[in-house]
């Protein structure tokens, strides 16, 4: 998966955008950048980056960006898709 495939996958499942951002840190949002040789997925609060976790590829970074917004949208919303298998 690509970015820009999470990206249209969030737009089908109707995830707020409010709640992430794809290419660039944005304060009070999970975020995913590419960092270097790095992807990384985050909580972005205050300018710091928090729950870093680093992958060497895109799609890992993807599918663990596409988990957490899985996991936000059902706590919030009530509302979910079928996790994504490793």
């Amino acid at each position: 998966m690509t970015s820009k495939e999470l990206k249209k996958f969030f737009k089908e499942h109707l995830v707020p955008s409010k709640l992430y951002k794809i290419g660039k840190e944005h304060d009070g949002r999970v975020c995913l950048t590419k960092e270097g040789n790095f992807w990384e997925v985050f909580f972005m609060d205050h300018k710091e980056k928090v729950g870093l976790m680093r992958f060497s590829d895109e799609n890992s970074a993807c599918l663990k960006m596409k988990d957490e917004l899985r996991k936000i949208m059902e706590s919030i919303y009530e509302i979910t898709w079928m996790p994504t298998k490793a």
